[in-house]
């Protein structure tokens, strides 16, 4: 009997976790598996790209999981710059184009597997494409900012956005020694939080020497004599010089493909799946990683997130069924941390205007305490919100800015998130105390009790 076929589509993540599992459990005489890469890289940490421009990681390798070579010993026939390029559902094939010979071929499967990833958003302005601007999602485009950076001879840089990327790669470039300015459409740095807790954002990065300014829609790129980016325009007619531009504009899921064939996508435009990532009405198509929407275990909706951490989860849980055995991705809270210099940024569940477009009332209780017990040498400060619906007090969300060692403690809310507990459940948990960690009353706790009073007083 002849083996049968997988073809994944997209080489990082989401695609060789899916295509190593799959192997895992079933053998080269009974599963054929065959992979497309489009890019030189394989099974690398995108996470981990701002702080090898940085400085922090010396080596781009060290952020390389699994080389191309490895995946093939393992029985893997991993094709590295292939991009594929159609989708043929009712043929069970794919049509795919070899990048540096131009070549193309079909090649068909018995079972598929999508993992596409995501790519920057990168607006339609004039200059956008100069020599000196640059998007950094992928293994490439760091390697091609980096080259850059060490041979510009200016040390301005613009980052328009200021999300996740905009502000870790606004600290890569202080780290590099460059000047640097961020410039954002919003009241306040980093939209996935709310604007009380951006503008803490906001403040810490200007004290850092990071110029921050808020309001500022970027709408096109000035160019020199050579094509060069020179500086950045704003919707107010402010330029901003710069001698190399990054766009951390944030990223869309990369579904032409899947859109083209037809298949199912939400409201974020990523692929919609059920929990063993099948995609919605098709049997033998799995897919995962930042192409996807995932369910929100707090409000019910489905949302694009994308990250590392639900890629490797969701190749997992896909490889597990292609290879004949059962394992769900049952969803997500949203939780995310991130820093910019010394100052770290923390968020998981709803911010207000989620809990509002989902209907729900809430209270909000804002704290302010220190990482450590105050009088511990080093103690820095935190501030915590947090969200409680109304009624029934069910914790909804909760956000962090603080001084190190304030970020991770999301991971206590996350966890009560996702057993959907109520703040006053939150009070009463456990957690560990001694002066070098938290002060005798944790500030999550802290956040909590506020908002156990809060839900009282409103007459939940």
């Amino acid at each position: 009997m002849a083996a049968e076929r997988l073809v994944v589509v997209g080489g990082d993540a989401a695609g060789m976790s899916a295509a190593s599992q799959a192997r895992r459990l079933k053998g080269p005489q009974e599963l054929e598996i065959v992979a497309f890469e489009r890019s030189h890289f394989s099974s690398y940490s995108a996470c981990g790209i701002p702080y090898w421009i940085g400085g922090q990681v010396a080596d781009r390798d060290a952020l390389i999981a699994r080389t191309p070579r490895e995946h093939r010993a393992r029985g893997i026939d991993l094709r590295m710059r292939t991009e594929v390029v159609e989708l043929d559902l009712p043929g069970r094939r794919v049509r795919a184009r070899d990048l540096e010979t131009g070549a193309e071929s079909w090649t068909g499967y018995d079972r598929l597997v999508l993992a596409t990833g995501a790519r920057p958003v990168r607006p339609r302005l004039p200059g956008i494409g100069a020599a000196g601007v640059y998007g950094v999602q992928t293994l490439d485009d760091g390697e091609r900012l980096l080259e850059f950076l060490e041979r510009t001879q200016g040390r301005r840089a613009v980052v328009v956005g200021a999300g996740y990327i905009g502000v870790e790669m606004a600290e890569a470039l202080v780290g590099r020694g460059f000047e640097v300015t961020v410039l954002h459409r919003g009241a306040q740095p980093m939209a996935t939080l709310d604007p009380d807790m951006g503008g803490l954002v906001h403040t810490a990065m200007n004290a850092m020497g990071i110029r921050t300014v808020a309001g500022a829609e970027a709408t096109a790129v000035l160019t020199d004599d050579a094509g060069r980016a020179r500086a950045v325009v704003t919707a107010s007619g402010e330029e901003y010089p710069a001698d190399v531009v990054v766009l951390g504009i944030g990223v869309e899921p990369r579904t032409a493909l899947a859109r083209a064939a037809g298949l199912p996508v939400g409201d974020s435009g990523g692929l919609l799946t059920d929990l063993s990532m099948r995609v919605r009405g098709h049997e033998d198509i799995w897919a995962g990683g930042d192409c996807v929407e995932v369910l929100d275990l707090v409000s019910g909706r489905t949302r694009h997130i994308p990250l590392g951490t639900h890629a490797n989860k969701h190749g997992q849980v896909i490889g597990s069924g292609v290879g004949g055995g059962y394992a769900t991705f049952p969803g997500v809270v949203g939780t995310a941390v991130s820093k910019v210099c010394s100052l770290e940024i923390a968020r998981t569940g709803l911010r207000e205007k989620d809990a509002r477009a989902v209907g729900l009332r809430f209270v909000t209780a804002v704290i302010r305490s220190t990482n450590t017990a105050g009088y511990y040498p080093g103690a820095a400060e935190m501030t915590v919100k947090m969200l409680a619906e109304q009624r029934t007090g069910r914790l909804l969300g909760v956000q962090i800015v603080g001084g190190a060692g304030s970020a991770k403690r999301v991971d206590i809310a996350a966890v009560a998130l996702t057993a959907g507990m109520t703040v006053d459940q939150v009070v009463g948990l456990d957690l560990g105390y001694a002066p070098p960690f938290s002060p005798v009353w944790d500030p999550i706790l802290v956040a909590a009790r506020k908002a156990v009073a809060m839900v009282r007083q409103s007459g939940g």
